[in-house]
């Protein structure tokens, strides 16, 4: 994730990551074999993001104080001479395509913290998106805005684009990809899907004359799921609607509160 998360957001600004810092906070008594699989892990997810960790630092504090290890990176990317991805670019009409099916990070991450046990593995959707967005662009597909779906899910993202942007998100719910096993789970735990954190994930506004071709992009870049979830209108007041399964409307409004304690 301390990989993941940097590169993410240099891919949502349109960038192209080249380079990371690392800074480690270790506790205290922190056994070297944890350090040692973390940096492993690490390289490895720097190594497939095709990124450079080229600097780094570490401080230890007293045992007790840092709950084991925390990382802190930055990152440095280049953003192309015409690219202009903002929420100010968004307009009506514009299509909005995610790259693959929701909330698989939260649920895995809450399962791994209350030891609860599914029928199947739910493993997180941790992963870089900057060779997703780079495909995107480099096919001409006109971006106008990025987001990545992290803490507060699609629905806490859709909101503050849409207060940004002064317009009305309308997703449809039959669109929206969540697996069986992440549903199932959500409804045990009390969740909705809508609102719980990923980490591989991301929206894009795109015109309607290119939004089929992005996710055709999207998928011969390897996205596992992308699809058009929803359009832009300009009614105001700027929300977020949601059409349900069985065809009425209902508002979607901003996360109250963490359904997980901060990771990142």
């Amino acid at each position: 994730m301390a990989v993941h998360g940097t590169v993410n957001d240099l891919a949502m600004a349109g960038a192209r990551p080249l380079y990371l810092s690392a800074g480690f906070i270790l506790e205290e008594g922190l056994p070297m074999e944890t350090l040692q699989r973390v940096v492993a892990s690490m390289a490895e997810a720097a190594r497939r993001a095709e990124v450079a960790i080229v600097t780094g630092d570490t401080k230890v504090i007293n045992r007790g104080g840092g709950d084991g290890m925390y990382i802190n990176t930055a990152g440095v990317g280049v953003v192309g001479e015409r690219c202009r991805i903002t929420p100010g670019a968004i307009r009506e009409g514009d299509r909005i395509v995610i790259n693959g099916d929701l909330a698989r990070h939260g649920i895995a991450i809450m399962a791994i913290r209350e030891g609860l046990a599914f029928e199947t593995a739910i493993e997180s959707d941790s992963a870089p998106v900057a060779h997703e967005v780079l495909a995107l662009l480099d096919a001409g597909i006109e971006v106008h805005c990025l987001r990545d779906l992290t803490r507060g899910g699609l629905s806490s993202t859709a909101n503050e684009l849409a207060k940004a942007a002064d317009v009305t998100i309308h997703l449809t719910e039959t669109a929206i990809p969540v697996r069986e096993d992440v549903r199932g789970a959500c409804e045990l735990l009390g969740f909705d899907p809508l609102y719980v954190a990923n980490e591989g994930r991301f929206a894009a506004f795109i015109p309607e004359v290119c939004a089929e071709r992005a996710v055709e992009v999207l998928e011969k870049a390897g996205a596992e799921q992308p699809c058009i979830i929803g359009r832009v209108s300009a009614a105001r007041p700027p929300r977020v609607v949601l059409q349900s399964q069985i065809g009425t409307e209902r508002i979607l409004d901003m996360l109250s509160g963490e359904q997980l304690p901060r990771i990142c």
